[in-house]
């Protein structure tokens, strides 16, 4: 299950849309819709609210048998018996994160240019996100965009699960799976949307369409 679910659409349950939308309920409309792949994204809150929210979410995620990641915190992670844990470039090593998480546990690591991919690949990871491919307002301080010519730079540096991540629609999700990305990592395309489950089927039905044109 676990290698399956490495690919298609990753959805990233950003605390910031906390007040607009439950994101236990997210999850569970979206793992219903198809989805199975979450990641919790938490850099603000204070500790104790990361964690009991981590941990609903985990539960609501165990309930649907779908793959729960947290972002940045290896504590958390562990804490609430996730899947796994997604580090950025500023985080704990990837070494280091893998001998806290333990061998069977998911490590997935975002990279913005070539070197870094391979030095992710190299260290162990399970999966990369890879951007952003476009410009996105998900992230103030983000890298410049790199483009479809970016995904298939790197594409032939690894064997490893490639997500896209960074501006990405249903529109644009088609041109980097030609392109060579294994899925896509989204946020705001998703929790923005004033009909949630509409905005995941739009996703879900352009990645049917386009496996069904690769066939």
């Amino acid at each position: 299950m676990v290698r399956k679910s490495l690919q298609g659409v990753y959805l990233i349950l950003d605390n910031r849309w906390a007040q607009k939308c439950s994101l236990v309920d997210v999850l569970k409309l979206a793992a219903g819709s198809g989805l199975k792949l979450f990641q919790y994204r938490n850099k603000t809150s204070p500790m104790s609210d990361v964690y009991r929210e981590a941990y609903r979410l985990r539960e609501a995620a165990a309930e649907a048998e779908v793959l729960f990641i947290v972002n940045d915190r290896c504590d958390v992670a562990l804490a609430v018996e996730a899947d796994g844990v997604h580090l950025g470039q500023k985080d704990l090593p990837l070494s280091l994160a893998r001998r806290i998480m333990g061998p069977r546990a998911i490590i997935g690591i975002s990279t913005h240019r070539a070197e870094e991919v391979v030095k992710a690949a190299e260290e162990g990871a399970d999966y990369i996100g890879f951007g952003p491919i476009y410009p996105t307002g998900t992230k103030i301080d983000h890298e410049n965009p790199v483009g479809l010519d970016g995904i298939k730079e790197i594409r032939s540096m690894t064997s490893l699960p490639v997500f896209a991540i960074g501006g990405i629609t249903p529109e644009t999700m088609g041109p980097c799976l030609a392109a060579g990305a294994n899925g896509v990592a989204v946020a705001s395309a998703i929790l923005d949307s004033s009909d949630i489950e509409r905005a995941v089927c739009g996703f879900t039905a352009r990645l049917s369409s386009t496996s069904s044109q690769a066939l």
